[in-house]
């Protein structure tokens, strides 16, 4: 299920600015609260359930992708081993082809954390949405 229209811009802006919240320091409940009013201003009702039904099903629900999700780092590791071993062994006994595995665990430690971030930030821009709908439901108390 793809998003159309106007969406699909809001959709990649929503995500955008889940990964900008990514890369601040501070807890999921405050992410998802200042995620929440920026989605609040700036996405219509119907855009805002248009995205949560897109993300509901493009969110992978195997135990890898949410490995990936949660423990991107951990994942990727081992391949920045290899890509290190690939390029110490590559110059101290001048072997060329060692340069290969330098590549391939470079390349494979970078998509498996590019992968994690974007699946962390879709993560976070549902739950931030379920967050919106939920307060809806839930009448305020008044003082």
């Amino acid at each position: 299920m793809r998003v159309r229209g106007k969406a699909v811009g809001q959709y990649d802006r929503v995500i955008m600015m889940a990964e900008d919240e990514l890369t601040q320091y501070s807890t999921d409940a405050r992410k998802v609260e200042k995620l929440r009013r920026k989605i609040g201003l700036s996405v219509s009702a119907a855009e805002q359930k248009q995205i949560k039904e897109t993300l509901q099903a493009e969110l992978p629900t195997d135990g890898f992708s949410k490995l990936i999700e949660t423990q991107r780092q951990t994942v990727s590791l081992p391949f920045w081993g290899i890509a290190g071993l690939g390029l110490l062994l590559g110059i101290s006994f001048f072997q060329p082809l060692d340069f290969l595995a330098t590549l391939g665990g470079t390349a494979a430690a970078i998509a498996i954390q590019k992968r994690g971030w974007k699946l962390q930030a879709k993560r976070l821009v549902l739950n931030t949405l379920e967050e919106i709908e939920s307060s809806l439901r839930q009448p305020t108390p008044e003082d």
